[in-house]
């Protein structure tokens, strides 16, 4: 049977349209030949992000955004269409993210825990992740900033390595090595010394060695006099403490006797204290020994008999 040119260019039209409608559902996030389920969520800014764009879970793709419009609220509405083979949770949330450094953005389902699963024509919970390029906003800032402090640095120490200091900083080069020369110097003197001394020093090391030997095999000798020692202090501390204990015991004793004994009136001193007539007459013999001085000297005449020319005088 003849095909006629008709009939071919009419089958080739067709196959050509169906394969154009197929392209543009396709680009436009559409799969004609399966059963989809659609979501949608809302969105503030949707910079980056257009029709056809991936959905993935953990990296895999499971669909792609179908399409978006503008609310009159200024929000961005965005819906995706997820093969229906996928359960989504329904606390999910579809969030925007990098795809790549030039600004192109992707949706990020991360899958909630509810057990509840969300049915075609729900709403999503939304997010958006931060741009990389305002991630590294910050941290350019912060290098800018050091690279002008950088600079600031290096500028003071240009100013600082001036041809004064580099004269002072030569001038100082060459007092270290003046004074390395010398430490070389005393480091030699000190060897020679080292050196005629050795002898002698040598002998000193044996002497040491030989005194300490003797410590060491006369040990036990050394802990029993110390111990002697150690016994006859202790010995003396304790007979000097118990006699003068004793002393002062006997004291205390005399001290009582005498005291007991001039209460009782017994002895010059308590006769003294407990008699009272022999108070009374000390104290008039005392009284007239003070009137008798008295006398002596207003009259001493009276006592005193002085003869001029040898004779005794009669009055």
């Amino acid at each position: 049977m003849k095909v006629s040119n008709e009939t071919k260019v009419g089958i080739i039209t067709i196959a050509a349209l169906a394969l154009l409608f197929i392209g543009y559902n396709f680009l436009k996030g559409n799969d004609v030949f399966s059963s989809e389920n659609e979501f949608y969520t809302d969105y503030d800014n949707v910079d980056g992000l257009t029709a056809s764009k991936p959905v993935v879970v953990n990296g895999y793709q499971i669909g792609r955004v179908s399409k978006m419009e503008l609310l009159e609220n200024g929000k961005i509405r965005t819906h995706f269409k997820i093969k229906n083979n996928y359960q989504i949770p329904s606390n999910s949330v579809a969030r925007i993210v990098s795809a790549d450094l030039l600004g192109s953005k992707a949706i990020v389902f991360e899958l909630g825990n509810s057990t509840t699963m969300a049915k075609d024509g729900d709403p999503l919970l939304s997010d958006v992740q931060a741009n990389l390029l305002e991630k590294v906003e910050p941290l350019q800032k912060k290098v800018e900033n050091l690279v002008v402090k950088l600079d600031s640095v290096l500028s003071a120490v240009n100013t600082a390595l001036d041809d004064e200091f580099q004269r002072d900083f030569k001038s100082s080069l060459r007092s270290i090595s003046v004074s390395l020369n010398n430490m070389e110097r005393i480091t030699s003197d000190v060897e020679g010394l080292m050196g005629s001394e050795k002898i002698r020093l040598a002998r000193i090391m044996q002497n040491l060695e030989s005194i300490t030997n003797n410590f060491k095999n006369n040990n036990d000798k050394i802990n029993r006099i110390l111990a002697n020692l150690d016994n006859l202090s202790e010995d003396l501390s304790k007979t000097e403490i118990k006699a003068t204990i004793d002393n002062a015991n006997q004291a205390m004793k005399d001290v009582q006797a005498i005291t007991t004994k001039i209460n009782n009136g017994e002895g010059s001193i308590g006769l003294l204290l407990h008699d009272e007539k022999l108070y009374n007459n000390l104290n008039s013999a005392t009284a007239e020994l003070d009137g008798l001085i008295k006398d002596v000297k207003e009259r001493p005449g009276k006592y005193i008999r002085i003869s001029i020319f040898g004779k005794k005088d009669t009055n």
